[in-house]
């Protein structure tokens, strides 16, 4: 009998793809999670149908998740997949394009029906000559007979027998990848056991089911280890970017003292910052699901005024609901984080797809001079950083902060080293408890430039505030011209003041060089990954990546200056290169733009180096 053959591999790519109802979410979840479990490195890239239920076996309705794990850091979830898991030929034929040179393609035989290949557009039922797949190494098993089969004991009916289909799928590849059975074993119980413990018994039979039909039908030629990486000792979990985003929060309102309040209302890719913040009683939380994005964020507002550290979570089309309300938080000068998890616009646009095209809405979309601070997270668990940073600013500069995230680091996930409370700062907000002499006035300001913050009920500190402009220090109702320039100008002068708060903008690579790479937000992984590569080439490539967008950080000009040419790269038409160009007018940049609803590939982005450097 041929015996399997075991390689070493350095990192992998697996693409996990069906209809959106076949559980591919949860199947690549359990793998990149067994994976983090057993030390290495993953990065993944849930990619969700734009249809909330669109025809099944169709092309517009394929779900897929990628996960990229290795024996190290891994930066992003990597461009192309070493194997492809298809539930039906509408899932092969929409990621055919995603396959390595010589991958493993695991297609379920039982969907290959005349039925199945008209739904996906197939012109004729030879799969392997219209997709070209001779070089690949297509594996077809009948999974859904076989799990059918493996629980025709189990007394379920034959729909919930089928919907086990995907821990089958999954028992093949912890076989393949040599990955242990017990975290997915553990999460079934978890999840099921207590509700529906036939449910929970046939998804284990499954997935044992696939694991042994792998390792004694000998259909693989290789097995594939994965050493684990090397990381910083901690205690380290997987976490989703919009959970590290919540727990940032939290973390926000922990240092400074203060209770938090969430007022959002749900939309997607930022739901689940919501409903992480909702489990968060024990401490002392408070959420409000408000009636629509106004509401969500005047109630933040009011939390605000009423002496909460108060956020609001939203995508681009309620970004641009709150404005008005943004404006008057800028105007009444109260500490305020708005979340914005970026999405393909405008209007509903790609509700589940990812684009950074509102950049230009959170630094202008608003009514006259009504400055914002924006800062951007870049990779999953770095949304805990900066929604604490996001946080910080806020209430000790007093003032708005957006905070932009996007889908692809939204929905992806990553190991997280958990952090200790003691190693971040004390947040100090300009909190007013007593009335100095002579009486409270509202806008008497700190070396901050920013006001007190008094909250209300306290005797002597008695003030007004609202959206009509104010006397520069009393703060009562003022129509004077001079008075009103003045407050634009304080105002402004705030927001440019928190650069002397931030870190002096560094550089990934050599501070000199030919090429300059500029990127924001969540593309850091792609193109962290693609200067890497170029420098091993011997390429003069560097990379300058920015989180604090508004007011930019000091530095940017000295850095810009020491290279030939400049490329920002975003997923957008080009608004941060636009930003560049009105802040920093002397230097001339070029652009790398994409508006697919998809994060950047390593291979584009290498082209382009390549091109500007020749």
């Amino acid at each position: 009998m041929e015996q399997t053959s075991v390689r070493e591999l350095q990192d992998v790519v697996i693409r996990f793809s069906g209809d959106s109802g076949d559980g591919m979410q949860l199947t690549g979840t359990l793998f990149s999670d067994t994976s983090a479990l057993m030390g290495n490195g993953i990065s993944t890239f849930p990619d969700y149908p734009a249809e909330i239920r669109a025809p099944q076996g169709t092309v517009a309705g394929v779900s897929g998740f990628q996960v990229h794990f290795g024996n190290h850091c891994e930066l992003n979830p990597g461009d192309y997949c070493d194997v492809l898991v298809a539930m039906n030929p509408a899932a092969l034929k929409a990621n055919r394009k995603w396959l390595k040179p010589g991958a493993t393609v695991i297609l379920d035989g039982d969907s290959v029906t005349e039925e199945h290949l008209k739904r996906a557009g197939f012109a004729t039922t030879d799969i392997v000559a219209e997709l070209k797949l001779d070089e690949y190494n297509l594996v077809v098993p009948d999974i859904t007979s076989m799990t059918r089969e493996a629980l025709k004991e189990t007394g379920l009916d034959n729909k919930s027998v089928v919907k086990c289909k995907n821990m089958f799928a999954l028992g093949i590849c912890f076989w393949m990848f040599d990955r242990p059975e017990e975290h997915a074993l553990e999460y079934i119980d978890a999840k099921f056991l207590k509700k529906n413990p036939a449910v929970a018994q046939a998804n284990k039979l499954a997935l044992r089911a696939g694991y042994d039909y792998a390792a004694n039908t000998h259909q693989f030629a290789n097995t594939y280890k994965v050493a684990p990486a090397q990381l910083e000792k901690g205690t380290y979990r997987s976490i989703s970017g919009n959970v590290a985003t919540a727990w940032g929060l939290c973390a926000a309102a922990e240092k400074a003292h203060l209770p938090l309040f969430c007022g959002s209302y749900p939309i997607t890719p930022a739901t689940v910052i919501l409903e992480e913040l909702a489990k968060r009683k024990d401490l002392g939380v408070k959420t409000v699901q408000a009636e629509d994005e106004i509401a969500g964020i005047c109630t933040a507002i009011g939390a605000a005024y009423a002496g909460n550290f108060a956020v609001t979570s939203t995508s681009g089309p309620g970004l641009s609901l709150k404005s008005e309300a943004l404006g008057l938080a800028v105007m009444t000068e109260l500490p305020l984080v708005v979340v914005d998890v970026q999405r393909g616009g405008p209007s509903t646009g790609l509700p589940t797809k990812t684009e950074q095209s509102d950049l230009q809405q959170a630094l202008y979309g608003r009514n006259g001079e009504c400055p914002v601070a924006v800062v951007a997270a870049s990779s999953p668990s770095d949304c805990f950083r900066f929604a604490f940073e996001a946080g910080r600013i806020a209430m000790e500069h007093m003032t708005p902060v957006i905070l932009l995230s996007d889908g692809f680091i939204a929905n992806g996930s990553e190991p997280w080293r958990i952090p200790q409370m003691k190693d971040f700062p004390e947040i100090h907000p300009p909190i007013v408890e007593t009335a100095p002499e002579g009486g409270f006035l509202p806008y008497v300001r700190n070396e901050k430039l920013a006001r007190g913050w008094a909250f209300p009920g306290k005797i002597g500190l008695e003030h007004r505030v609202g959206g009509l402009e104010k006397d520069a220090v009393k703060g009562c109702i003022s129509h004077d011209p001079a008075n009103h320039q003045k407050m634009v100008d304080l105002r402004a002068a705030k927001v440019a003041k928190i650069a002397e708060d931030i870190p002096v903008q560094s550089v990934i690579g050599d501070p000199e060089g030919d090429l300059l790479v500029v990127g924001w937000g969540g593309t850091r992984g792609h193109l962290q990954q693609a200067v890497n590569d170029l420098r091993k080439e011997g390429k003069r490539v560097s990379l300058c990546h920015f989180n604090y967008i508004n007011p930019l950080p000091r530095g940017v000009r000295e850095i810009f200056s020491r290279f030939r040419r400049i490329v920002v790269c975003e997923l957008n038409e080009g608004q941060f290169a636009a930003y560049l160009r009105q802040q920093l007018q002397e230097f001339r940049y070029e652009q790398y733009n994409k508006c697919e609803g998809q994060p950047f590939t390593i291979v584009e982005l290498k082209e382009k180096f390549y091109s500007l450097l020749d």
